[in-house]
């Protein structure tokens, strides 16, 4: 508490809106597949598809929702569209003849909010504030924090009672996230350095309105071309935003023109591939470990059958109790005569994901009957350490490597190799048991590889950027 005092008084506002906003993603995404498999009877390749499609887009639409904050809207009417929007589609998702509508709301109102939220938290420092990096690590607690509640509250109501309350459930925690970030609404403007925080007015809460509803027969529309497409609307898409992405690049070469800023450049793309193998192991928690969870794991505790999706919480909890442990001591080894770079980092967490990955391979193997637990448990355990070497260093890299006037662009070609994997992490699992392959193996081989080389590497990688 102690430390929210001593930030801005509305970082309260954003820590919790942000958290309500996450548990209802985390809620979400705990139950999705498992409701499409366990409640609708879709097979598990089709429910992994459409999961694909969900998570790959909600990494997506963060750049379109970006633009039209920063064109059009500005940052407070998005999140409020954004989160309006996020709340039809959880409770569209109680009824199944509107699953389709419901999951299309929640991508469309991710894309308002995500990107806007962050941008108003760093808004609320000066460039030099020494306490921006306190501010945005307290923040990412209430992101964690959301989404060890959401798998734990919305999965156990899900599973065990009604799978559409688990929803509504979802979506009352987005409408919690609403009010708190309205009631904050003082706080903010008063604290905004940049001015752009301004009282919203009645002509604003009607754009707001009519944006919102007016989501409902753009996502029909989306839908209905998305058939037209045969179902190949999330790739034509990706290819078109890749394209407008570099083609804006290619807008601003000249300021791009120093060989320096083209090896930063390079440096980053590069990075970003193998952050793409990563993402696409550490992924399958929602998709095929859910599913795992729910077909080969003895879930019996001490006479309690723990719910699949609660698994899903082992990560946000480990990252809470050791996060900050894991950043003191990447502290300690940068100032060390020993220390590492950040590729060497990075290709450790491919390490770590390979290993959770090759328990995962070695136990399943061994036995033809429900495992223990606490073999998933170990699972989640390597592969969140993984995450630790790797997501926050990656970001902290793409803000300090990327040239100054292109660094917005840059971020949204890193987040576009979240989008990539996402989808890659839904769609992977059909293919190789299309060809028989073991999928938890060839995640294991991808990622041991992608780790090494990667490793292997490093030292030519970072003189790109010296």
């Amino acid at each position: 508490m102690s430390k929210i005092v001593k930030n801005p008084s509305s970082l309260s506002t954003l820590f919790f809106t942000e958290m309500w906003e996450r548990f209802s993603y985390y809620g979400m995404r705990a139950l999705l597949v498992l409701y499409l498999v366990n409640s609708l009877n879709y097979s598990e390749s089709d429910a992994l598809h459409i999961y694909a499609v969900y998570t790959g887009l909600v990494y997506l639409t963060p750049l379109i929702g970006g633009y039209l904050a920063d064109r059009f809207l500005g940052t407070q009417k998005s999140i409020f569209i954004g989160g309006l929007t996020m709340m039809i589609g959880h409770f569209l998702m109680a009824f199944p003849d509107y699953l389709y509508l419901a999951i299309g709301m929640l991508i469309i109102g991710n894309g308002y909010f995500k990107p806007n939220i962050s941008s108003l938290l760093g808004r609320l420092y000066k460039s030099n504030d020494l306490r921006r990096d306190s501010g945005f690590s307290i923040f990412y607690v209430g992101i964690n924090l959301g989404a060890f509640l959401a798998p734990l509250i919305v999965g156990y109501v899900g599973e065990t009672i009604n799978w559409h309350y688990g929803f509504a459930i979802a979506g009352f925690g987005m409408l919690a996230g609403l009010i708190q970030f309205y009631y904050g609404q003082n706080k903010i403007i008063k604290e905004d350095i940049t001015l752009q925080s301004k009282k919203l007015k009645l002509a604003d809460w009607g754009l707001i309105s009519i944006i919102s509803i007016i989501n409902i027969p753009l996502i029909l529309l989306i839908l209905e071309v998305n058939q037209v497409l045969n179902n190949y609307f999330f790739e034509i898409l990706l290819a078109l935003i890749t394209l407008i992405s570099f083609y804006l690049l290619s807008r601003k070469k000249q300021l791009i023109s120093a060989k320096e800023d083209l090896k930063k450049i390079i440096y980053i793309g590069v990075l970003s591939i193998f952050v793409i193998f990563f993402w696409v192991g550490f992924e399958q928690a929602g998709g095929s470990l859910t599913l795992f969870a729910n077909n080969s794991v003895d879930r019996n505790f001490l006479g309690f059958i723990i719910p699949a999706s609660f698994f899903q919480s082992i990560n946000p909890l480990i990252i809470i109790l050791i996060g900050p442990m894991i950043a003191n001591f990447w502290l300690r080894v940068d100032r060390s005569k020993n220390n590492i770079n950040t590729p060497q980092k990075m290709g450790l967490g491919l390490l770590l994901l390979a290993g959770g990955f090759f328990l995962i391979t070695l136990v399943n193997t061994a036995s033809d009957t429900s495992i223990s637990l606490w073999w998933l448990v170990g699972v989640y355990f390597l592969h969140t350490l993984g995450e630790l070497c790797l997501s926050p260093i990656g970001l902290s890299m793409v803000s300090k490597v990327s040239p100054k006037k292109i660094a917005s662009l840059m971020m949204g070609f890193w987040f576009l190799s979240s989008a990539v994997a996402n989808f890659m992490a839904g769609k992977l699992p059909g293919i190789l048991q299309s060809n028989n392959l073991d999928l938890f193996s060839f995640l294991m081989v991808t990622s041991l590889i992608a780790g090494l080389l990667l490793l292997l590497i490093s030292t030519f990688m970072e003189k790109l950027v010296k």
